[in-house]
């Protein structure tokens, strides 16, 4: 998709990414194709016509690197080599050669904030204080009591130190203690990084997502955090009671990310989107895409861990971003493989497939990057896993206060009547296949013109053919508390998108420019050609325009 389009400034610009469907796929339960139970890239190139069938622009692929495999695939040991267990670089290979060929760009993972605790650095690193990597890594010595450098906390919960013997001191890890910090203020670290993203750039990817941005850098005096003023009866983790002011968000991290653009503009057309998490992350996201001098892109948490979908919660979220001059570009995701899906977090099971096309109506109509994740477009909801059979480390952890990220990993259903609903030939896989997802598999719903595969592939081409949805500005309007209603403007063009997010029905007129209007897309169907209520129904929503789309 080539886009041209302007800005609030007046630029014109021209970036196949700009208001580009992103397609996630979570190698490990996408699609296996040798009988191992576990996903594999060669299942990726298998399924991408399918992906690309469903008229999206890229695919992002998390991560497929060497690894213990102790947070699957995030606690890399090679940053240039492919575990054993996706297959191997020809596969890769294959991978950007189908892709390119089917229209699709290639995004991959980059983890920037840590590495495994068996990567060669850091095993050199904890040798002793003199080797040429001894500050490649997050070292302090202890407190004189022997306590930790520090009250920072992990994510996975306990202090965010570990004691090391042959050092004599503790490391960082703000996720898994086999999870140690790189010590992105080194200049050398910086360095190696920039030489891994040339790796893969040479290998032809279309550009990146960058993990966990934010704890990429730390306070190096180390400062404690102040309390965040949570109780503990309202946590599930000692990580929410700390405001997270001095081990992420560090100030050099913009600087350190126009290195990385430096690398990104030897290429052509590349694109790099951050996550960006944390209670406050906006300040963060746009000062990670700045100017075009940083970042292109980033999302954060708004929708991932949210109860509930609300108006409120989309309008604060829209009001975020204006399109004012230097601001850069958002992305937006609703699901992803760290968050429980959306459907079964925003709705009761007799909701389940209206909430799907809803939720979906709305992700294409932010003004943006929609990141729609493998299974969203089955109106898949959140895989049962019993507690014996939990794999994720965090879910375990906290277990039974959160749900945890391993029912949205649970693998792909792509035949109703296979065994492990046509994801492997495997008599077990790495997560057990849900019996209440096969009902939903792709053979199954590809078949039906009125599943939600149709109305997502409908959904899209009907986004595709209106420049105002893919990349024109936004303007909310003055709406009834439950309503959030927007237009997307370009010259081409403009489309009023409109949601009734309450359970029940609420009056509303749209603007008097749009009293002629016909609805292109609602939560059922696509090109419907009906003329605007005056009412709209409980949980529905639409896209019209005046010009027949």
């Amino acid at each position: 998709m080539r886009v041209v389009t302007g800005d609030k400034s007046g630029r014109e610009t021209t970036e196949w990414w700009r208001g580009a469907v992103i397609y996630q796929i979570y190698p490990r339960s996408f699609r296996d194709s040798n009988a191992d139970g576990i996903g594999d890239l060669r299942g990726i190139a298998e399924g991408l016509d399918y992906i690309a069938s469903l008229g999206v622009d890229g695919i992002w692929i998390s991560p497929f690197f060497t690894s213990p495999m102790k947070d699957f695939g995030y606690d890399v040991s090679d940053y240039c080599g492919i575990d054993p267990s996706y297959g191997t670089f020809e596969d890769f290979d294959r991978i950007i050669e189908r892709a390119h060929a089917l229209g699709l760009k290639v995004i991959i993972d980059q983890v920037y904030s840590h590495t495994s605790d068996e990567h060669v650095w850091f095993k050199e690193s904890r040798t002793d204080r003199t080797n040429a990597k001894a500050d490649w890594y997050v070292w302090a010595d202890p407190k004189s009591d022997g306590s930790p450098p520090s009250n920072w906390q992990s994510v996975f919960g306990g202090s965010a130190w570990q004691w090391d013997g042959p050092r004599k001191q503790y490391y960082l890890h703000n996720f898994l203690t086999s999870q140690p910090d790189l010590n992105v203020h080194n200049p050398h670290v910086q360095e190696a990084v920039l030489d891994v993203m040339r790796f893969w750039l040479d290998r032809g990817v279309d550009g990146f997502r960058l993990d966990a941005l934010n704890f990429s850098m730390h306070d190096p005096q180390l400062r404690d955090n102040p309390p965040s003023g949570a109780p503990m009866t309202e946590v599930t983790r000692p990580f929410d009671m700390q405001i997270k002011q001095y081990n992420q968000s560090h100030a050099d991290i913009p600087a350190f990310l126009e290195r990385l653009r430096g690398v990104l503009n030897e290429y052509d057309g590349r694109f790099t989107v951050a996550e960006v998490g944390g209670p406050d992350p906006l300040a963060e996201m746009k000062a990670f895409t700045e100017g075009g001098k940083r970042l292109d892109s980033a999302y954060n948490f708004d929708f991932l861990y949210a109860p509930d979908l609300t108006a409120a919660r989309v309008r604060a979220s829209l009001n975020q971003w204006d399109g004012t001059p230097e601001e850069g570009w958002p992305s937006w995701a609703f699901s992803n493989h760290d968050a429980p899906r959306a459907v079964s977090r925003w709705s009761s099971v007799d909701d389940y497939g209206q909430v799907a096309r809803l939720s979906l109506l709305l992700l294409l109509s932010l003004r943006g990057n929609p990141i729609i994740y493998q299974g969203e477009e089955l109106g898949l909801p959140q895989g049962h896993v019993a507690f014996e059979d939990l794999l994720d480390p965090e879910a375990i952890a906290n277990w039974p206060h959160t749900l945890g990220r391993d029912g949205a990993r649970t693998p792909m259903p792509w035949a109703a009547n296979a065994p492990q609903a046509g994801f492997s030939c495997a008599n077990r896989t790495w997560l057990k296949v849900d019996s209440d997802h096969a009902p939903l598999a792709i053979d199954q719903q590809i078949k039906d013109p009125q599943s939600m595969i149709s109305y997502t592939r409908h959904l899209l081409a009907q986004r595709q053919a209106m420049p105002a949805l893919v990349a024109g500005t936004s303007e909310l309007l003055d709406t009834p508390d439950e309503i959030v209603a927007f237009v997307r403007s370009s010259p081409e063009g403009d489309v009023l998108c409109a949601f009734n997010l309450a359970d029940h029905s609420v009056g509303w007129s749209p603007p008097s420019a749009f009293t002629d209007a016909k609805i292109v897309a609602n939560e059922r169907e696509t090109g419907s050609g009906e003329g605007i209520a005056t009412t709209m129904p409980r949980r529905s929503g639409y896209w019209a325009t005046t010009n027949g789309g």
